[in-house]
Formats: C-alpha cells, structure tokens, sequence
C-alpha cells in the first residue's frame, strides 16, 4: 500500500493518503485492516474511502461527511478502477468547514499524481 504522509496541515489536523489496487469490497476491508495495523492510522479521526470495482462504487466517509463521494467523484474522472484510495485525517481541535473538502481533493489529487508517475 502506498502512502503518502504528512500531505496536508491546517488549523492541527492533519492529512494523509494511502491506496493500492483493489478488486473488491472484501479486499477493500482487507487493505484498510493492514493500513490500521500502523497504531498511527488506527488513532487517526477518519479514515475516508472510496473504490469502483465490478460491485460498483464503494465508499465510506468514516464520520468524515461527503469525503467517500468526493473520492469517488475523482477516481470516476481519472478513470482509475480497480484501486483504493483512503484519505486520514488527524482531527485537530478546530473546524475546517468547506476546507476539509478542498483538502480532501488535495490528498486524492496528490495520489492520483503519484500513481500516473
């Protein structure tokens, strides 16, 4: 699993993305229990996800309200199936608003940027 740490810093929380190929649900549950094996992503706030796989488009915001459909949104653009990607955020005492999202963007698009090499 590729992650990429530390992607994002604003008002204490902290963002993080990871994701690797994945063809199913079931493998998405596997993917996100190696990923929480790291006690660092295990204690972090959200973990946000999404996937298109033959079962169609999963996703989950774990808490994070919106942030699996804007995954979602992006892979669908990029054409990317087949391959998970999970955005982390360390909440940090204070509400972003609108700019989770944007920074949510920002996590996927720093990915997407490092899968097309």
């Amino acid at each position: 699993m590729l992650t990429l740490d530390s992607i994002i810093s604003d008002r204490g929380s902290k963002y993080a993305v990871s994701g690797a190929p994945c063809r199913s649900g079931e493998e998405a549950k596997a993917l996100l229990a190696q990923l929480n094996r790291n006690k660092k992503f295990a204690r972090a706030t959200h973990n946000s996800w999404g996937v298109i796989c033959e079962e169609g488009p999963i996703k989950n915001d774990d808490g994070e309200s919106g942030a699996g459909m804007i995954i979602l949104r992006m892979l669908e653009r990029e054409g990317l199936r087949d391959h998970l990607v999970v955005v982390t955020r360390w909440y940090g005492g204070k509400h972003l608003g609108g700019d989770r999202f944007r920074h949510v963007q920002a996590c996927v698009e720093a990915y997407l940027g490092e899968v097309r090499g």
